[in-house]
């Protein structure tokens, strides 16, 4: 299984950090979490396009997690896809994400028209809204939703992937979630969300009862070790830096403090092998996971 942090960025606009998205491949499938700003241009540094995806899963109905699904769709089939996209997600987003394809559909006929391809089956998607405790197949990947805790914005899950005796999870947006813990117990590699509150202070356009607000439905950097290590994780890879920038020392510091394992701060296009245990980003690589005995 391999595991590519895309997009480890958050709404707040950086020039190193792209919108939200994972891409986790493992058992003959390649599946991408959530499609924020420049999943497209990311998934094609990372040797791969949308037109190779075999579906798309959403983690919950939040813009920076969306908004670029109909780029997504778009530069699919300029690359060649022929078949629809699989799409699972809540209610919420299906509905968004139908209404965004009904809006565009002047313009998707438009270009089938003009253009004359062979197909026009690319532009389709394959709606399947999921809930908590489903268990989903892709090949030989298997994958568990689980509710996590990012009220008001109802539902919203994490996912447990399974596939050649390995395990990863991805928490989505979530404050500290009992049920991820519960579904991740032992998991080589979890890719949690954090929010750094020490370095989001009020200022003059968000006040201390938005910062407040705002941490309430996100994990704090002085929670998340103490989480993987609740998880029994044999490694976490921190995304979804609120805010964007980051000390880095400070954060290992204060993450280590709950969790002993190897700690990595998220980058886009890092890449996490779970069977060779190799860690690479840019032009680096390094054996540095580590699996304990069965």
């Amino acid at each position: 299984m391999r595991i590519t942090l895309l997009g480890t960025g958050c709404p707040v606009v950086h020039s190193g950090r792209r919108g939200a998205a994972t891409m986790v491949e493992g058992g003959g499938a390649r599946l991408l979490i959530d499609c924020g700003s420049g999943v497209t241009q990311r998934l094609v540094e990372a040797g791969t396009k949308g037109a190779a995806l075999d579906a798309l899963l959403i983690t919950h109905f939040h813009t920076d997690h969306l908004v670029d699904f109909y780029q997504l769709m778009i530069s699919s089939w300029h690359q060649g896809r022929t078949r629809p996209l699989p799409v699972y997600a809540p209610r919420s987003v299906l509905d968004h994400l139908t209404a965004i394809m009904a809006a565009w559909e002047p313009e998707r006929a438009l270009r089938v028209a003009f253009e004359q391809r062979n197909s026009s089956t690319g532009l389709e998607i394959e709606p399947h809204e999921i809930a908590g405790g489903d268990r989903l197949g892709f090949g030989d990947m298997e994958v568990t939703v689980v509710p996590v805790e990012h009220g008001p914005v109802t539902p919203a899950f994490g996912f447990v992937f399974r596939a050649g005796g390995m395990t990863a999870v991805h928490s989505g947006d979530t404050a500290r979630c009992e049920a991820l813990i519960e579904a991740g117990q032992g998991a080589d590699l979890l890719v949690h969300e954090v929010m750094l509150h020490r370095q989001a202070p009020p200022d003059t356009h968000r006040s201390a009862t938005t910062m407040d607000n705002v941490a309430s439905y996100h994990t704090l950097s002085s929670e998340v070790g103490g989480i993987a290590g609740d998880m029994q994780a044999k490694a976490l890879a921190l995304t979804h830096f609120v805010p964007p920038d980051i000390d880095r020392t400070a954060l290992l510091a204060e993450v280590g403090d709950g969790f002993s394992g190897p700690i990595f701060i998220g980058e886009d296009l890092m890449q996490f092998d779970l069977a060779s245990g190799i860690v690479r980003w840019r032009d680096m690589a390094a054996s540095i996971l580590r699996r304990q005995p069965d």
